[in-house]
């Protein structure tokens, strides 16, 4: 045995990553690049942000695509793009998605919709139009929020949190309806943002966007092939 690790992705490849320009997306998508992966960086607006990543991981092994996450017909593009010019898809990773801090009073329907746009539809219809691409052994992993589960979680979380409730109902049961095809659907737990939950985390600090990719880019390999359907807390330790 050597001191040198075999790279993750031989088989499953090609990875599609929402938002993955910035934050998570941009740490997960660097990852999944570096383990030997392919990658599709989306990005909404920002294309300098996304040439970055380009040019780091490599013009031969990234694309960047400018697409609305929550617009089902760019959605249909991103996936067409990706299939151009790689050939098929195999990780999968719905990161895209937008946090307005709103209670019940305050949030307005155009908050609402465009919550439920960027939270729930794109991931859903993500999948809807990737899956005829997708091998068997595949992986679709989507983020959540420690927050659906918390009991500190304040009003102003409301919509937030009821998009993210439904991302964890979504892959529940999508992982019964893409067993079928031999996909794991996965999600992983995260909360990277608020400075002030930090007290929460036994480690009494906030995860790196980096430490989160480090759990996406197991849940993407062939070590987690006998997970799907399951909830996996990246939170510190955070109850």
């Amino acid at each position: 045995m050597t001191g040198h690790s075999q790279p993750e992705y031989t088989d499953f490849d090609i990875a599609i990553v929402t938002g993955g320009s910035k934050g998570i997306g941009r740490a997960t998508a660097l990852r999944l690049a570096k383990e030997g992966a392919n990658v599709v960086i989306n990005y909404s607006s920002d294309a300098s942000a996304a040439d970055e990543v380009v040019n780091l991981i490599g013009a031969d092994r990234s694309l960047a695509v400018k697409a609305d996450a929550g617009n089902i017909a760019e959605l249909e593009r991103l996936v067409t793009e990706t299939v151009t010019k790689f050939g098929k898809i195999d990780i999968l990773v719905p990161n895209a998605g937008v946090m307005l801090m709103k209670d019940l009073e305050t949030t307005t329907e155009h908050d609402f919709e465009m919550s439920m746009a960027l939270n729930i539809k794109g991931p859903y219809f993500l999948a809807q139009k990737a899956a005829p691409h997708i091998a068997p052994g595949s992986h679709i992993i989507f983020l959540s929020t420690t927050l659906c589960a918390t009991s500190t979680v304040t009003p102003n979380y409301l919509l937030y949190v009821t998009t993210k409730g439904a991302v964890e109902q979504m892959t529940r049961v999508m992982s019964k309806d893409l067993a079928r095809k031999g996909v794991s659907v996965m999600l992983g737990k995260s909360e990277q943002v608020f400075k002030m939950i930090a007290g929460f985390s036994p480690q009494n600090r906030i995860g790196t966007p980096e430490e989160i990719a480090d759990v996406v880019a197991f849940l993407s390999g062939n070590g987690s092939k006998w997970i799907t359907g399951q909830t996996v807390r990246v939170n510190g330790g955070m109850a």
